[in-house]
């Protein structure tokens, strides 16, 4: 046990004090900030006002006040995600570097038995996506606060701990599964460098899923991706939709959430947020398992 925790330590350590490595799991957070602030912003704003706009009695000013705390809102739970997917990419870098290096020989060499050494990895990496992912609901909700947004209930809170867990363990293992796969750091940061590009889109972010084509929204729905921005928004997002669509017919809330990604449908069943939970649990057991498969082939294979 001793073996095990200094190792998640080191691991750990080795991912949080690489500025550079911290820097480009976030960039694409970054990203989506700076189109949210700059562009795609301004453009849900707006589309969301004229809507309301057309219905009779709708203080205008209001809609807008509440329209910008639900778009930030809602930017916020494809942030979340976004930021377990680079994190935990990001944190396997370490292994990556370990192999290249002959490190891990001589962590294999010592008496520390190579599922401990696995598992080190895979919880340093969930630690480092609890921690970020943390970080950036508390920041982002004393920002909403300060904005003019409700304070989310105890019962939000421990949702979102609970679905932060989830998500961080659904996407170590399943980059545990990919890492174990890659040979080299260029390969892994090439690797890097397409998921940064395709997290946002496969989460709902660059273009609502409600704005794909059924054939792209088809493929969406098979990422786990979608199904963690969809849960986050429906805790996240709950208290703006009930402000901003009071008095509104239920239909227009109802596109409208199924349009942004807040809600999912699944073989024409809504999918609640407890489902998405077992969605990603499940992809990441599946992943985890495969990945030790993977793993353990190819030590047989190399000691052959």
């Amino acid at each position: 046990m001793i073996q095990y925790t200094q190792l998640v330590k080191r691991n750990l350590l080795m991912y949080l004090r690489d500025k550079g490595v911290v820097f480009f799991s976030l960039l694409s957070m970054l990203v989506v900030l700076c189109l949210m602030i700059f562009f795609l912003g301004d453009v849900n704003i707006d589309a969301l006002t004229d809507k309301l706009a057309v219905l009779p009695g709708r203080n205008a000013a209001q809609d807008e006040a509440d329209a910008f705390l639900l778009i930030l809102t809602w930017t916020t739970g494809g942030i979340i995600p976004t930021n377990a997917v680079m994190v935990t990419l990001s944190a396997y870098s370490s292994m990556i570097k370990d192999k290249n290096s002959k490190r891990s020989d001589a962590i294999h060499t010592s008496p520390v038995s190579r599922v401990i050494v696995a598992l080190s990895y895979i919880t340093s990496t969930c630690l480092s996506a609890i921690i970020i992912c943390t970080l950036t609901f508390l920041i982002a909700e004393v920002y909403f606060v300060i904005k003019g947004a409700t304070i989310l209930s105890v019962g939000a809170h421990a949702e979102i701990i609970l679905m932060i867990l989830v998500n961080s363990f659904s996407y170590s293992s399943i980059m545990f599964l990919f890492a174990s796969l890659v040979k080299t750091e260029s390969a892994w940061s090439g690797f890097g460098t397409v998921i940064g590009a395709l997290v946002g889109f496969f989460g709902g972010i660059y273009m609502p899923i409600g704005q794909l084509s059924t054939v792209l929204q088809s493929v969406v729905k098979c990422t786990p991706v979608i199904y963690s921005s969809v849960m986050f928004r429906n805790v996240i997002c709950e208290n703006m939709m009930n402000a901003l669509f009071e008095g509104v017919p239920t239909d227009i809330s109802s596109i409208y959430s199924e349009t942004m990604g807040i809600s999912i449908e699944l073989f024409d069943h809504n999918v609640s947020p407890y489902v998405c939970c077992l969605i990603l649990l499940g992809s990441g057991l599946v992943c985890l398992g495969l990945g030790v498969l993977i793993s353990n082939y190819r030590r047989r294979k190399g000691a052959k």
